[in-house]
């Protein structure tokens, strides 16, 4: 679209200066005659172009025109060049095009910032995906997105956690990525719900829109949620003493168990610490794990279910 040529233009010359009409024609894929007409028309929406004639002339911006965003801080920028996980757009269906995002960034921004913004997008890099890649599937996200979009009301067939399936009309209010797991936060029955996209089996946009709720921010809300779901899940301590050989593995073990509590000795001494699981038997499966160095001191009754579980292992094995 010329719109968007005409946007390209602006930035190319607020980032490299000056550019000949042949330069931005390759760049942007078309004939010089096309860059000129644009010229004009950029002239005529009052952006101060001008053609510099000669061996090194150009077109040019004059006085070093900027589209400065006001009021921008350091802190500002930082939060603007933080981009998210490329996994996360690529979901959203939002790709990269010729010019970079923060290209554009870069050529809107006050001059005297430009050194820092650059700084920041060569040093820092967030990447939002586990590390073995997310096998979910997620061919409901295009739909869903479309509905949230366009605030019409979405029917899905979701599946729960007890693996039953049945159909459902809800009002999509927003998408929210949690590591490389979409969820989706909608409104069914007059309350707020969570649902996680790979659940959606099939999702129907209907043509009925619906009115969002006055106020509602997503990021606040999905907050709220998050620790609400925390506080529900159950909890089950374990006090145990650890040998200093496994210490390290405590942490990368298992990502249910919550080291809640560790008492600090000298290094050829058994740890005190207070392990927290969602359940009992998470709580026997792990510290089996652990053989003999890991021992229970509290609950007491917790050793006996251990012991079970560690006998058990030895007679199939020995049937084998």
């Amino acid at each position: 679209m010329r719109a968007d040529r005409l946007m390209t233009i602006m930035i190319l010359l607020q980032n490299r200066g000056k550019m000949t009409a042949k330069e931005l024609a390759e760049e942007l894929e078309v004939s010089d005659r096309t860059i000129l007409r644009d010229m004009d028309a950029l002239s005529t929406a009052g952006i101060p172009v001008v053609s510099d004639r000669g061996k090194d002339g150009g077109w040019r911006l004059v006085d070093n025109f900027r589209s400065q965003l006001s009021g921008l801080t350091m802190d500002d920028l930082k939060s603007l060049f933080l981009f998210p996980s490329g996994k996360v757009l690529e979901d959203l269906g939002l790709h990269s095009g010729a010019l970079d995002t923060r290209q554009k960034l870069l050529a809107a921004i006050p001059g005297t910032f430009r050194g820092e913004a650059e700084a920041i997008w060569e040093r820092i890099h967030i990447d939002s995906s586990t590390w073995r890649a997310s096998k979910e599937n997620l061919d409901a996200l295009k739909t869903v997105q479309q509905a949230v979009w366009e605030s019409k009301k979405l029917t899905i067939l979701y599946e729960q956690a007890d693996g039953e399936q049945n159909e459902r009309v809800v009002e999509p209010l927003g998408l929210v990525a949690k590591g490389d797991t979409w969820y989706l936060v909608a409104i069914r029955d007059s309350e707020f719900r969570n649902y996680r996209v790979s659940r959606i089996h099939k999702a129907i946009v209907e043509n009925e829109t619906f009115i969002r709720p006055a106020n509602f921010i997503l990021a606040g809300y999905w907050e709220q949620s998050k620790e609400e779901f925390i506080q529900r899940l159950p909890a089950y301590d374990v006090q145990v003493e650890i040998h200093p050989s496994v210490m390290k593995r405590l942490y990368f073990t298992s990502k249910f168990v919550q080291v809640i509590k560790k008492e600090s000795s000298s290094p050829d001494q058994w740890i005190e610490a207070t392990l927290r699981f969602n359940a009992e038997q998470e709580a026997v499966e792990y510290i089996v794990g652990f053989a003999n160095k890991m021992k229970i001191i509290a609950p007491k009754d917790l050793k006996s279910k251990v012991v079970s579980l560690a006998n058990s292992v030895i007679d199939f094995y020995n049937e084998l």
